[in-house]
């Protein structure tokens, strides 16, 4: 007998639950002693005009021809940052030679030796950082273990450990959802984590913006700290950096643009964000990104 499939409850779509989040944080405007703003972002030894990064996305050749290439010349020309998901090597090598500075992200191999492998291959491309999406460690809901064809396994301490030390590049983890696990990231000796919950990848999942707070506290400045999921706006830009983010990632709200206008859709897409995140800055007295006071953030239920 076939299984039936599970009805999804309308209260637990974790998508609705973060953009309900985002827009439960009202802004207290502050105009006393106010610069002109400067949205400029530095990391990992480079400087970015813009906070706004595309997030580790993959298979982009459904929505626009040579889709992830196409994204990171969008992203070069804005002067943001570019993150690569899952991609062939061909793919990785005509992302970085578009100028584009790309963060490596690798699935959680079964096979520990392709994960080095192909942090081997990020280093000898000029990527600025690789890492670990460790939210599929078990694979995808709908075939526990794999993800695609590729067997997928769970990573302990000590194997996150051995990539920190396997790869002269920082190494960043993305999934991060939990204090407990930013605190393990930093006895890891990671360089960044992405705070996320991957779209909705479980019901019910906390809003990254809603634990981000704990997770800065556990943190504490010692590393970057880089936040996606369901930002669309330069608004919940300034609410994610505010709340003690570094940077941010868009995903879906670039793909649209994309299959319009191919690279200059992202493009106008980041800048378009950057333009309103400046904006709010200017009005709430936050000169720079690092310099944004959380107290301007209220929530509308108090």
């Amino acid at each position: 007998m076939s299984e039936k499939p599970v009805k999804k409850i309308n209260g637990g779509d974790t998508e609705k639950i973060t953009r309900d989040y985002f827009d439960s944080l009202l802004l207290e405007m502050r105009h006393i002693d106010a610069v002109e703003p400067d949205t400029a972002l530095k990391l990992y030894g480079h400087e970015f005009k813009t906070p706004i990064m595309l997030a580790a996305l993959s298979h982009l050749d459904r929505v626009h021809e040579k889709g992830m290439v196409e994204s990171a010349r969008g992203m070069a020309a804005a002067g943001g940052v570019m993150w690569s998901g899952m991609g062939t090597d061909e793919e990785l090598e005509e992302i970085c030679a578009t100028g584009a500075k790309t963060v490596k992200i690798i699935k959680p191999h079964a096979n520990n030796d392709e994960i080095f492998r192909k942090m081997e291959h990020a280093a000898a491309q000029g990527c600025i950082a690789v890492g670990m999406d460790i939210d599929h460690q078990f694979g995808s809901k709908n075939r526990r273990g794999y993800v695609l064809e590729f067997p997928m396994a769970a990573k302990m301490l000590d194997d996150i450990k051995a990539f920190v030390r396997g790869t002269k590049l920082p190494f960043v983890i993305k999934g991060v959802l939990s204090a407990i696990d930013a605190q393990k990231c930093l006895d890891a000796g990671v360089r960044g984590i992405v705070v996320s919950h991957h779209h909705g990848m479980v019901d019910y999942a906390l809003p990254p913006l809603q634990i981000l707070p704990k997770i800065v506290q556990v943190i504490r400045g010692q590393i970057p700290v880089f936040v996606d999921c369901g930002l669309s706006r330069g608004l919940d830009a300034f609410k994610a950096l505010a709340l003690g983010a570094t940077a941010v990632s868009i995903g879906r709200a670039a793909m649209g643009p994309l299959g319009e206008t191919g690279w200059e859709g992202v493009r106008d897409i980041v800048n378009e964000m950057t333009n309103e995140l400046n904006w709010a800055m200017a009005v709430t007295c936050s000169p720079t990104i690092d310099r944004i006071d959380p107290s301007v953030l209220h929530h509308k239920n108090g």
